[in-house]
């Protein structure tokens, strides 16, 4: 993908992180008094083009301000040459406004979208999730369009990486047990998302909507690239 996906023109994007883990969790991690970096939380950060559908830039990493960065230089390298201005939202995540601004700058059109969620019921299940009571769309940067505002397709995204991915199943012992096998997985997902699946509501590859293919690539063609 970092080789197939340059100059690609987009219009709106939406970022989220999605949470899995390496090893054992990051609680677990603690109390066994390990550091290595490749144990514990994993956050899969996924940039979603609206209207290609297409994975224009992931990074697995921790949910910190580096890694951040190191997410969006990645945007930035996809969408390098191009000339185009874009918006993209996110959720609250602090560490997005100064990455953004640093990596795209005046490009970008950039909101947040704040939620503010309920305390769980007493008898819901622990992994249940909390009630959202309100979604605050925030602009940032630039002049977002309040209509655009949402991270709703990249939310459903990280449900098809879940459903998709036996490593990201909770409850199971299905989680990775290395960060590299993680990081290949999620590069396979991907490049099979991108160029071989036929997506329902373009009725096409998200890469051949966004001008980067012209045909439907077959698995040979992803191994062979």
């Amino acid at each position: 993908m970092e080789k197939k996906l340059r100059n690609v023109k987009v219009n709106d994007i939406q970022a989220d992180e999605l949470w899995a883990y390496v090893g054992m969790k990051e609680k677990t991690k603690k109390r066994k008094g390990k550091d290595e970096t490749t144990l514990g939380d994993a956050y899969t950060f996924v940039a979603f083009e609206r209207e290609s559908k297409l994975i224009v830039a992931w990074h697995l990493g921790r949910r910190t301000e580096r890694d951040t960065l190191l997410f969006t230089e990645k945007i930035y390298k996809a969408v390098e040459g191009t000339e185009n201005r874009f918006q993209v939202s996110t959720d609250g995540f602090a560490a997005y406004a100064d990455a953004l601004a640093y990596s795209l700058g005046t490009r970008v059109d950039y909101a947040k979208l704040v939620k503010i969620y309920g305390a769980p019921e007493p008898d819901e299940h622990r992994y249940s999730p909390s009630r959202v009571l309100e979604a605050i769309p925030t602009p940032v940067f630039g002049h977002p369009d309040p209509e655009k505002i949402c991270t709703s397709h990249v939310e459903r995204q990280n449900l098809n990486i879940r459903m998709a991915m036996r490593r990201f199943t909770r409850l199971t012992n299905g989680f990775s047990k290395k960060w590299e096998n993680l990081k290949a997985a999620l590069a396979l997902y991907f490049a099979y998302y991108n160029f071989c699946r036929i997506h329902s509501s373009i009725r096409c590859t998200p890469a051949m909507e966004a001008g980067v293919t012209q045909h439907v690539w077959e698995l040979k063609d992803l191994l062979a690239n």
